[in-house]
C-alpha cells in the first residue's frame, strides 16, 4: 500500500493534507489582503495630510506676499513709525561717514560732473563698424601649467 492509498478513518491521508494546505493557504491569503489594506488606508491618509500641506504652504504663501507688498509697508512704516522718503539733503557718501560719526553734520556731497555729450558716428561721417576682438587661445600641454 503506497502512501497515495494510505487511509485515515475513511479519508485518503493525501487528501487530509491537501485540505489543511488549502486552509493554510486561504488563512495566509486572508492575512495578507487585511494587511495590504491596512497599508492602503495608511497611504490614503498620508496622501490627505500631504494635500492639507501642500494647502497650507498655499495660505503661507499667499500670506508672505500681501505681507510683503511694497505699498503696505511704505503705508505702515509712514503712519506708525513716521518714516518718510530720505530727503536728498540727507544723503551722503562714505567720505561723510567720520563726521557722521562724531555727531556733526556731514558736508554735502559733490554732484558728480555729467558725461561729455560725444557727437554720433553719423555725424563725424564714419561708418559704423562692428568692434570684435579675435579670439585668442592657449593650449599647454605642461602638466606642471595645468596642476595634473
Amino acid at each position: 500500500m503506497s502512501v497515495l492509498e494510505h487511509r485515515t478513518r475513511g479519508f485518503r491521508t493525501i487528501n487530509i493534507v491537501f485540505c489543511g494546505l488549502l486552509m493554510v493557504t486561504a488563512i495566509l491569503v486572508l492575512l495578507a489582503k487585511a494587511y495590504a489594506g491596512r497599508e492602503v488606508r495608511e497611504i490614503a491618509r498620508t496622501e490627505r495630510a500631504i494635500a492639507e500641506q501642500n494647502k497650507r504652504i498655499r495660505l503661507l504663501k499667499a500670506e508672505v506676499a500681501h505681507l510683503e507688498q511694497p505699498e503696505r509697508l511704505q503705508r505702515l512704516a509712514k503712519d506708525l513709525l513716521g518714516m518718510g522718503p530720505l530727503a536728498a539733503a540727507r544723503e551722503g557718501d562714505i567720505s561723510s561717514l567720520d563726521a557722521l560719526v562724531a555727531g556733526q553734520t556731514p558736508a554735502p556731497p559733490v554732484a558728480t560732473p555729467a558725461a561729455p555729450e560725444t557727437p554720433a558716428q553719423e555725424d563725424i561721417g564714419v561708418a559704423a563698424a562692428p568692434l570684435e576682438a579675435p579670439i585668442v587661445a592657449t593650449v599647454t600641454t605642461d602638466p606642471a601649467e595645468t596642476g595634473q
